[in-house]
Order: structure tokens, then C-alpha cells, then sequence
């Protein structure tokens, strides 16, 4: 059987609680991937907040062991029973699962339903997709989400507002500073590292710089009206001051918990200001939204901010990296070249 790299996750757990944990690079057979309808000759795959807590061993991502990680896949199709794709045709996979329940993308090859695959752009390069990956688009999800719900550029501007980013510069956070800018919207990045993500973010097309501790304490629940429209990747208190400082009719997208699961808010934004929070899912979001984000992606996203947000490290670097993401120590993107 053809053999291949890709860095492995093996728990011993008691219930919920994880006894013990490795990750590594290992070679394996074709007979370890899982069941699926399409198999892919994988070039790419990014590294996600969600993979770092996977690699480290954090509770509930990692679902089966051992487990490859890797919520993005993005290559070749190189088999499939699946008559909507064929030897050759360029792909990209975000969640449905892949990296939590079922073998994701930091491997050299993966199997996986045909169901989930997205053909990627033509204008993109299976690097770019991967640079891109569930971050961008997770970032576009929740850029949607605003348009869907009034938030356009004309009216932000002629409110003399703006659009805050929490987290600006992970993956999320810079993709979607990148996207808006592009669309015209003025936008406020929140970030723990002003002083050296200032030039950074501003390349991106920020427009204003907070520090990430103006939002991140306990505050009042209703506080003055500052954002037309948010994207937290953060949650709690940061997510809770963000609904606090909506402006009347505003809304709020949640896409993630770098600071913590829980939501230290009332209902007075809501009820008082009608602000409108909006839960983004990238796992479970269904085709027809994912074909959506991705075409909109390839016109929306410059190319030029997305190569300045890209770091590529070969597979090998891939577990020492999710220390560093989920320690908050990397900018932007990072692409895992598992062929390297």
C-alpha cells in the first residue's frame, strides 16, 4: 500500500477528560484514511485556532483517535466515486467535520465526501485557497451576514461609523479587514499588539486601531454607540462590550472564543438598540453558501493583502505552530505546504 506523511493525534481519554496526548509526524498507509467518496492529492491546508487546540490537546475538537488534524484541505482530485468530480479538478474542503471527526488536511492525501468539496476559483491558486481557508472563509460568512442584515458600506460611512473587527490580526480578523476595506467600509481593528500591528493592520485597510483592552474588561451593559456592524473572533466580555457600543439597528457577528466561551451580557442592546447578533458556523454551513462565499471570496479578497498576511512552513513545523497560534504569537495566515 502507498504510504504517506501526516501528523497524527492520539488521545487516551476517561469520559471527557484526556489522560494522555501526542501529535506527530508519522508515515502511514492508505488504509488508515477513513471511508469516503472522494480521495485528494492534498497540497495545502491552513493552520487554524481550532488546530492548534487540537495538536495541544485541548478538550473538544478532537473527537476520535488517533485523528489526523486539519479543518482545511485544499488540493487535487486524484479518485472519486462521486460523478460531480474528476482526476485533476482543483478542490477545497472547510470543516464538515474534517479535523474533528474524520481526517482532515495535514496530511499528503485525504478522503473525504464529495458533498463538501468546493471547486476552487479559478483565479486562485490551491496556496491562495488554502491561504485563505477557514478563517477567509469564516471572515466572508460573517461579512454576508452584515450585508443580509442592512449593514452596507454607504450607510456606515453616512453614520460617520465603522466597522470593528475584534482580533484583527489572526486569521479571521485579517482576512475580514482585508475584505471589508476592499468593499469600502471604514474599519476599527482591535488588537492586544498595537504598537506592532499597527502598520500591519493599516496595510490592510484599517482605518483606526483600538487596543484589544479597551474591550476586553467587564463594562456596563448598554454603553455609547460606536459600531454600525462587528466581527468578534474573541467572545465574553470583548463580544459583550461590542454588543454594548452597537449603534441602533447595528449588527454583530460571533465566530469564535480566543477569550472565552461564555457571554457576560444582557438583552438591553438588544431590545433597547435592536441590535442583531448572528452565530457563524463554517462546519455545518451548507453547499449552496459555501459555493457562495467562495465566489465571492476570489472578487472580494485582494490578493496583494492576502500574500502580506501569508506565512507558508513546511508539515514538519506544524505542531511547534500551533503552540505559537494559540498563544497569539501569529500574524495573519499560516499555510502548512504538506508536500514539504
Amino acid at each position: 500500500m502507498t504510504d504517506l506523511r501526516a501528523i497524527v493525534i492520539e488521545q487516551e481519554k476517561d469520559g471527557g477528560r484526556i489522560l494522555a496526548h501526542t501529535a506527530e509526524v508519522r508515515r502511514v498507509t492508505d488504509a488508515f484514511l477513513m471511508p469516503g467518496d472522494v480521495t485528494i492529492a492534498v497540497e495545502f491546508s491552513g493552520l487554524n485556532f481550532k488546530d492548534g487546540l487540537a495538536i495541544a490537546g485541548r478538550p473538544g475538537v478532537a473527537r476520535v483517535s488517533p485523528l489526523i488534524p486539519g479543518i482545511d484541505i485544499v488540493g487535487v482530485v486524484e479518485e472519486s466515486s462521486d460523478e460531480r468530480w474528476r482526476p485533476g479538478d482543483r478542490v477545497v474542503l472547510n470543516g464538515d467535520g474534517v479535523g474533528e471527526t474524520h481526517h482532515g488536511g495535514l496530511a499528503e492525501r485525504a478522503r473525504v465526501r464529495g458533498d463538501a468539496l468546493v471547486r476552487v476559483p479559478d483565479v486562485l491558486s490551491t496556496e491562495q485557497a488554502a491561504a485563505i481557508g477557514t478563517a477567509g472563509f469564516t471572515a466572508m460568512l460573517s461579512v454576508l451576514a452584515l450585508e443580509r442584515n442592512g449593514v452596507d458600506p454607504a450607510s456606515v460611512r453616512g453614520q460617520g461609523s465603522s466597522v470593528l473587527v475584534t482580533g484583527a490580526a489572526g486569521g479571521v480578523g485579517s482576512v475580514a479587514v482585508g475584505i471589508l476595506a476592499k468593499l469600502g467600509y471604514p474599519v476599527t481593528a482591535s488588537t492586544g499588539r498595537v504598537e506592532e500591528q499597527s502598520d500591519y493592520l493599516r496595510a490592510l485597510g484599517a482605518g483606526e486601531i483600538i487596543a484589544r483592552s479597551e474591550l476586553a474588561d467587564p463594562g456596563k451593559p448598554l454603553q455609547s454607540q460606536r459600531w454600525a456592524g462587528v466581527v468578534d473572533a474573541v467572545g465574553s466580555h470583548t463580544l459583550a462590550n461590542a454588543l454594548a457600543q452597537t449603534t441602533y439597528g447595528g449588527t454583530v457577528t460571533a465566530c469564535g472564543l480566543a477569550q472565552g466561551p461564555d457571554l457576560p451580557a444582557s438583552v438591553l442592546p438588544f431590545i433597547l438598540r435592536a441590535v442583531t447578533l448572528v452565530g457563524i458556523n463554517s462546519v455545518e454551513a451548507p453547499l449552496a453558501l459555501r459555493e457562495t462565499a467562495w465566489r465571492r471570496l476570489a472578487t472580494d479578497l485582494d490578493t496583494d493583502a492576502l500574500a502580506a498576511m501569508t506565512t507558508v512552513i513546511p508539515l514538519a513545523e506544524a505542531v511547534p505552530a500551533a503552540a505559537r497560534i494559540l498563544a497569539g504569537e501569529l500574524r495573519g495566515r499560516t499555510v502548512v505546504d504538506v508536500r514539504a
